[in-house]
């Protein structure tokens, strides 16, 4: 059995900016929210392949990129 490895930068095309208030915001589109949303609830009934752990473990990554850019963001405007 061979895993690929997903790596996030195989996800931009699925990268979106959101106004929030008056913040610019950077989101999953829609799809990729609902995949994830998926694979995590493949994950929590024992039913995930190992391809899917990959691509999970890609987007999750990418969860992490975005949620510190997106708080260095919040706070940068906090400050101005």
């Amino acid at each position: 059995m061979v895993t690929t490895l997903n790596k996030p930068s195989s996800l931009i095309h699925e990268i979106r900016l959101e106004k929030v208030d008056n913040w610019n915001l950077f989101k999953f589109s829609e799809s990729l929210q609902l995949q994830m949303e998926n694979l995590l609830e493949k994950q929590k009934a024992d039913q995930i392949t190992p391809d899917e752990i990959a691509e999970l473990d890609a987007i999750g990554e990418l969860d992490r990129i975005f949620t510190h850019i997106n708080a260095m963001l919040a706070a940068q405007n906090a400050n101005q």
